[in-house]
């Protein structure tokens, strides 16, 4: 597993500290979840922008509804 180390201003530290403790998890694993949405939001705009391109509306409204099914899935 890889490592990253970030910098941040300390009251936004401070506000990922209290958020995660409020979820019950780490920050740690905070920032894998943001990192995991923010991965699947970009594949699907990635997919969205390719089906346009194409021309197919009917394809891309199928990516925008499964992101939006993935997003809802990620917040619960």
């Amino acid at each position: 597993m890889a490592k990253l180390i970030i910098r941040l201003p300390d009251d936004k530290h401070d506000r990922l500290k209290s958020l995660s403790k409020r979820k019950k998890t780490s920050v740690n694993e905070l920032i894998e979840e943001f990192s995991t949405q923010a991965i699947a939001e970009f594949g699907a705009e990635t997919r969205f922008r390719a089906l346009a391109a194409g021309g197919s509306k009917e394809k891309g409204l199928v990516v925008l509804d499964k992101l939006h099914k993935h997003l809802s899935e990620l917040s619960n």
